[in-house]
């Protein structure tokens, strides 16, 4: 009697969260090839496909999102078991800053990951919009933190690039409408700064009618057909189609997410942190000055 390998639902889960092969792949430390031919075994076992491929990336299937509930909570409960008993008894106390955004997820589960790894180390975490977590570690508030960046400075470590867009909700007329409707995030953030300088290179007039600090509200504002909006292209949202060139707009920089630390920062609890937070990453990169 053949089961289900735990492996070949860690990769199910991890491409059904990313809706792609290739950063479904990268989170689990694995090839395309190797993830794709995991999931055709899968597929194999339950005699049905439980994804279907398009343009964008893949989707579950009907199966897919029967099984991935049941997939998660497998591989929660055995990850959770390991910690449980691998716990060690590294101390200290962390202040960690997240962003209050898409990644925040993501985010959540690692700190979940590391306080079951590390019982005896004190988190303190704070998500918020992350513009004012540079300064924050500079002032000494912050141990570590993740936030995104239009470059990278040098010695940071670049957990993952996301080139940002102008995207719109799929079929709506929102692009005839004069002047043209904007959604844009509130004055902390930099990709404020870029969508209205590149709306103004435009010859079209444009007013904002939607603001907000995080990137839900300005998605809901997108995915509601009221306004048009700059996002990244990792952006969830099932709804949104970027806008077509034919409509004049400029490219757009890409947005690069961080982890720094604060300089005096450099003990076991800050070290063990941001090897949790690269690994769920898949990988980290060190930017050159």
């Amino acid at each position: 009697m053949e089961n289900l390998d735990t492996d070949l639902l860690r990769s199910f889960v991890a491409i059904a969260e990313t809706g792609s092969m290739t950063e479904g792949a990268a989170r689990i430390g694995r090839t395309q090839s190797a993830a794709s031919l995991q999931i055709k075994r899968l597929e194999t076992l339950l005699g049905a496909q439980v994804f279907d491929r398009h343009a964008r990336g893949v989707a579950p299937t009907a199966l897919g999102r029967r099984l991935l509930p049941v997939a998660r909570e497998v591989t929660a409960t055995l990850d959770s078991a390991y910690r449980q008993l691998t716990a060690d008894a590294l101390g200290g106390h962390l202040r960690l800053g997240i962003p209050d955004d898409h990644t925040q997820g993501r985010l959540t589960r690692i700190i979940s990951h590391f306080a079951q790894s590390h019982p005896q180390v004190e988190l303190e975490v704070t998500c918020a919009l992350s513009a004012g977590f540079p300064n924050a570690l500079a002032r000494g508030a912050l141990d570590l933190a993740v936030y995104e960046v239009e470059h990278a400075g040098p010695g940071d470590r670049i957990l993952m690039r996301d080139p940002t867009a102008w995207m719109m909700r799929e079929g709506c007329d929102v692009l005839e409408h004069e002047p043209l409707p904007v959604a844009l995030f509130d004055q902390a953030c930099w990709w404020r700064d870029v969508a209205l300088a590149a709306l103004d290179t435009m010859s079209r007039p444009y007013r904002v009618v939607y603001s907000s600090q995080s990137v839900a509200g300005v998605t809901a504002a997108i995915e509601a057909g009221i306004a048009v909006g700059l996002l990244g292209t990792c952006t969830p949202g099932t709804k949104l189609v970027p806008v077509p060139k034919a409509a004049g707009f400029p490219d757009m920089p890409v947005s690069t997410l961080i982890l720094a630390s604060a300089k005096e920062v450099d003990d076991p609890a800050a070290r063990a942190m941001t090897n949790a937070i690269e690994t769920a990453f898949g990988h980290s990169t060190t930017a050159q000055g």
